[in-house]
């Protein structure tokens, strides 16, 4: 099965093969970009493997932010998955209302511009979907969002490669550690 997908990807032209990468969710662009910094897609200068990563990152949004309401109200059909959904946003209302609420779409795009993983696109947009913003200007600051963590994520990487991974692996540490003192704390 994997060797079968590995065959088909790498049968692909190598553009559309970047706009795959960067669609992945928790990789997406900011993968496609550590993958370019690391040789692969070396065909690409930086300004189009840029334009290319955004581009692919951002083709599922729109179909996201139409589809959660959908896929969640035919998944409530069954008792399971509305209790799953229930549990799901109390949790995650619970977490980040204050910020979400208080500053709505800012406080999107300052979480998709954060360039570590699950802050990205997908997440974004269910988060939109979560506090009920409103779709279009949601996909707007996930476009913001997305730009930004492209520029951060390309500096870095043309500083070096080395230093961006190593500041991403920091902040999920750092965030980690802090997830754990808080759990702690609520004992």
């Amino acid at each position: 099965m994997l060797e079968n997908l590995i065959s088909l990807l790498a049968g692909l032209p190598p553009w559309l093969l970047v706009l795959v990468v960067s669609m992945i969710p928790f990789g997406e662009l900011r993968g496609t970009i550590l993958l370019w910094g690391a040789g692969f897609f070396s065909s690409y200068g930086p300004v189009e493997i840029y334009m290319l990563a955004v581009l692919g990152n951002m083709i599922p949004i729109p179909f996201l932010l139409w589809l959660f309401p959908r896929a969640e109200a035919f998944l409530r059909r069954w008792p399971l998955f509305a209790r799953f959904f229930d549990a799901l946003f109390a949790r995650t209302r619970k977490k980040t209302a204050a910020s979400v609420e208080k500053y709505e779409e800012m406080a999107l795009f300052l979480f998709v511009a954060i360039p570590l993983p699950v802050t990205g696109a997908w997440t974004g947009s269910l988060v939109a979907y979560l506090f009920g913003l409103d779709r279009k200007k949601s996909l707007l600051f996930i476009f913001l969002g997305v730009l930004t963590a492209g520029v951060v994520m390309l500096v870095l990487v043309l500083v070096s490669l080395w230093l961006a991974v190593g500041l991403i692996v920091s902040m999920i540490l750092a965030l980690a550690a802090l997830g754990l003192k808080e759990k702690r704390e609520t004992r």
